[in-house]
């Protein structure tokens, strides 16, 4: 069994960490709000820590699951940072959802203290973290991945090996781009279907046994037939995410026309009062077209 330190316990992170403890790793937590790390120790067991570097101490592996490229900073560097702490030969798990450019510039300050870093984005929302189903994009050395992949493992069914660091993040980049074309699709799907007087329940009965058939469809449709929007990845989160995408896309001279777009209608949900509705709320813009 490993020392393992987990920074930042918010919906993901809270029960992925849970996972490592209850597969027999030694943990200690740290996260902003210190009544959440010590909620989570009095569930899980282990030890809750003031600061980062407090978190990272002394362990093999340390995860950190935050906000955004600036929050990953904070946690990181500077110090009261994990960084300052790492012992040679650990392995720093980044699973923020960030900048292909800062998992390049935290794996090259790794490398100079001679520790390890992977950038591990997570794919699968809170239902996921949950249920320890986590599908985990990852890059960085090969080997180091190896090495790291039997912790990783506690809260994910697949992980993949996608390329040196930054990688993990650009393959989250493409899984966010595909959700928002796939999302507003089956949001124009279900509102014609329920415009034309049809059963939506015996429609996407039918249709979802075909190539329409998706992980949205499967998992969102009735919610959002039901006009329910709680159920996972907020508006604003996937708002940063596709900014992320774009910007990133602007670097490599990609071409992004449907997911500025559902960006666009994003926005327009926000406006609408629908910033903490989850994405699948695409649907009440056009019932509010």
């Amino acid at each position: 069994m490993a020392r393992v330190g987990f920074i930042g316990l918010g919906v993901m992170g809270y029960p992925m960490a849970g996972h490592i403890a209850k597969a027999g790793h030694e943990l200690t937590v740290y996260n902003r709000s210190s009544q959440k790390s010590e909620a989570w120790v009095a569930e899980h067991g282990g030890n809750s820590a003031k600061t980062p570097a407090d978190a990272a101490k002394d362990c093999d592996f340390v995860f950190c699951c935050v906000g955004n490229d600036d929050d990953l900073r904070s946690v990181t560097l500077g110090e009261e940072g994990a960084f300052a702490s790492m012992k040679p030969g650990a392995v720093f798990i980044d699973n923020t959802t960030a900048s292909a450019a800062i998992a390049r510039e935290l794996s090259t300050a790794a490398a100079s203290h001679k520790f390890d870093f992977l950038d591990a984005p997570v794919s699968g929302g809170q239902a996921g973290a949950e249920n320890g189903a986590l599908t985990v994009m990852i890059g960085g050395d090969e080997d180091v991945f190896n090495r790291a992949q039997p912790v990783i493992d506690c809260y994910a069914k697949m992980t993949g090996y996608m390329g040196p660091a930054g990688s993990g993040q650009l393959t989250k980049m493409v899984n966010q781009i595909c959700i928002a074309g796939l999302v507003q699709g089956l949001s124009e799907g279900i509102h014609f279907a329920q415009n034309a007087g049809l059963n939506v329940d015996t429609v996407i009965d039918v249709i979802s046994k075909g190539a329409a058939q998706s992980w949205q469809m499967e998992n969102r449709w009735q919610t959002m037939n039901n006009g329910e929007y709680e159920h996972g990845f907020a508006v604003d989160w996937m708002r940063k995410d596709l900014d992320i995408c774009l910007t990133e896309a602007r670097k490599n001279n990609s071409h992004l026309p449907v997911a500025a777009l559902v960006d666009q209608f994003y926005s327009e949900i926000q406006k609408m009062g629908g910033s903490r509705w989850d994405t699948s709320s695409l649907l009440a813009r056009l019932k509010n077209a």
